[in-house]
């Protein structure tokens, strides 16, 4: 199994600003509407892990759902799934290895993990396999970090890094074991 994160931040390692807005993320002209390598990721991954607040965030995007895959929906205070979205995806309220057994019983191997404290929790228990991180040249001074307090280091490997639309650094680690 590999988990795999998959996220943009700002050069101060924010992922969203103090109102959670990720507005910030179109500051950078795309007139060729780039994806960014987003097609080429989804088509290695089985399913998506993602936090209530990701997922409610998704949800008020003005656009058809992004996720040809299985989500699932972590989340300890969600109750039901929104209407519409009863094939789209689960809820699970589990700590991530318990998280991982019940994906893995499915039969999903490559997952994608999305959402700060989802992958703040996944990284505590040491379970992210790669990390694809695209950086933009913007500060935001404060908001939600992309990293959290951990007890023990992570080593990880570069393995590229990209530049794309001459602004933004696209880098891909995977985790040293």
């Amino acid at each position: 199994m590999a988990n795999t994160v998959y996220i943009a931040q700002s050069l101060d390692g924010y992922i969203a600003d103090i109102d959670g807005n990720i507005d910030w993320l179109q500051a950078i002209p795309n007139p060729e509407n780039s994806d960014f390598g987003w097609t080429d990721f989804l088509a290695r991954i089985d399913a998506v892990v993602m936090g209530k607040n990701t997922f409610l965030k998704v949800l008020s995007f003005d656009c058809p759902w992004a996720y040809p895959l299985p989500v699932f929906v972590l989340s300890t205070s969600m109750k039901s799934i929104p209407a519409g979205y009863e094939n789209k995806i689960e809820l699970i309220s589990a700590i991530p290895h318990e998280v991982i057994k019940f994906i893995e019983a499915k039969g999903y191997k490559n997952l994608y993990i999305d959402g700060g404290v989802t992958i703040q929790s996944f990284l505590k228990e040491d379970m992210i396999d790669e990390l694809i991180i695209t950086t933009l040249p913007i500060l935001l001074g404060d908001g939600y970090s992309l990293f959290g307090k951990l007890d023990i280091q992570l080593q990880f490997k570069h393995v590229k890094t990209e530049i794309l639309l001459g602004e933004m650094i696209k880098s891909t680690y995977k985790r040293s074991r």
